[in-house]
């Protein structure tokens, strides 16, 4: 591996490129995210929607997969020593287990209620989080993380995997007695994000070669739509470019190409080649998903920020921006900049945490505002208030660590930095 790739910002003198946030900044940040997050634990584990001044949003069931985020993101700061950080991981770990786990079924509820009101399709998006949640909590040594992982580990391999064709289904009923047709990139997305966790947490393969065979079903998808991914597809897995055309704000199932999954993609399949030693194989894949990611989302004449999803042209669908994309998009730029040493993408860095620092960070709060209209001010049409910090806070302290294929690694790698 390029020595450049395992050495920490800690331990560097030139590890900040030209311009970019200062790493006092970062960590100082990544730490005050994580006390902003404090407020979504509950005594029972389960995470809660927060609204925008950090208070549990009641109007929102407890959902796994914000319990997962927040569980992951807090065993990655009891990994880097953030005070505190061991105690709220743990109890996000057992709120999986004990509140959200399908007691009569197996599985992980899509969300919980009140008393009996139970969300119980199965999703394959959910369950992702909880083998990152479990991989980045048995990697930090959180009890119950290491069972939770066994359990996850089976569930979405018996439940999702279609071997046939090396790819996670998305949604299935309660009981599993039916299949829906839709199919998604999204939840394979974040499922090679778990499967590269897993793989550091278990060293077992089968888990990379997964996340490896995903990654490329989605480059030749990508390659053959102008570098514009597929989101949707059928019960075949062919392509359905027009679905949701009349929804074109959905959270999660929205119309059209969504750059800032571009972007998120790009920076996989880097963390792929690191985790399989493979630097170098997905490099120009990532690179062009970058370049047209950029392209594409990227809002010069409004200020800056970027969209957050296009039509197959490349003109703006919903043009409104949310604070994902643009958390995306600093840690792809880092990451491709320490594989490639191409100053290009260390200036993007640098202007684009510019622009979040002076419209996204919410320093009053020491949050980020997840939603801005057109003109860059805090807007709430998609997304109302702020119900987790996974994004925010992995782009915080992604140039603070080595480059692995996992931010568990990572943050083991680099010890307790902010201790």
């Amino acid at each position: 591996m390029n020595a450049d790739l395992t050495r920490t910002g800690a331990d560097s003198t030139d590890n900040q490129t030209a311009g970019s946030t200062d790493s006092a900044w970062r960590r100082e940040h990544f730490v005050s995210l994580l006390r902003f997050a404090e407020g979504s634990i509950r005594e029972d584990g389960a995470a809660c929607w927060l609204d925008d001044a950090g208070r549990p949003d009641t109007s929102h069931p407890v959902e796994t997969w914000i319990t997962s985020r927040m569980a992951h993101i807090f065993a990655v700061g009891q990994l880097l020593g953030v005070s505190g950080s061991g105690a709220y991981a743990e109890r996000a770990i057992a709120g999986l287990r004990e509140v959200l786990g399908d007691a009569e079924f197996g599985g992980w509820l899509a969300a919980r209620g009140e008393g009996d009101d139970l969300v119980g399709t199965k999703e394959a998006y959910a369950h992702a989080f909880v083998v990152l949640a479990a991989s980045t909590g048995k990697i930090a040594g959180v009890p119950g993380a290491s069972e939770l992982l066994t359990e996850a580990l089976a569930v979405l391999d018996a439940r999702f995997w279609e071997p046939e064709h090396q790819l996670h289904l998305d949604e299935r009923s309660r009981d599993w007695s039916t299949t829906s047709d839709y199919r998604g990139v999204n939840a394979n997305m974040h499922s090679v994000e778990a499967l590269l966790a897993a793989h550091a947490a278990t060293g077992d393969a089968v888990w990379l070669d997964r996340a490896a065979a995903i990654g490329d079903r989605v480059i030749s998808w990508a390659e053959a739509n102008d570098w514009r991914i597929p989101e949707h597809f059928d019960a075949a897995w062919a392509p359905q470019l027009e679905y949701n055309a009349d929804r074109p704000h959905d959270p999660f199932k929205p119309y059209g190409a969504t750059p800032g999954h571009g972007l998120e993609w790009a920076r996989l399949l880097l963390q792929i080649d690191a985790e399989a030693g493979t630097e170098g194989r997905r490099t120009a894949a990532a690179a062009s998903l970058f370049d047209r990611a950029v392209a594409d989302g990227w809002d010069e004449a409004h200020g800056g920020g970027f969209v957050y999803t296009t039509d197959w042209s490349g003109a703006p669908v919903e043009p409104r921006r949310f604070h994902w994309v643009a958390a995306e998009a600093v840690s792809t730029a880092h990451v491709l900049a320490r594989v490639t040493g191409e100053e290009r993408y260390s200036a993007l860095e640098a202007e684009w945490w510019g622009w979040i620092r002076r419209y996204l960070v919410d320093d009053e709060q020491g949050s980020w505002h997840h939603e801005l209209d057109t003109d860059n001010r805090p807007s709430g049409r998609t997304w109302v208030g702020k119900p987790d910090v996974y994004h925010a806070a992995q782009a915080a302290i992604l140039s603070e660590l080595p480059l692995t294929g996992s931010f568990a690694a990572s943050a083991q790698r680099a010890g307790q930095i902010l201790a």
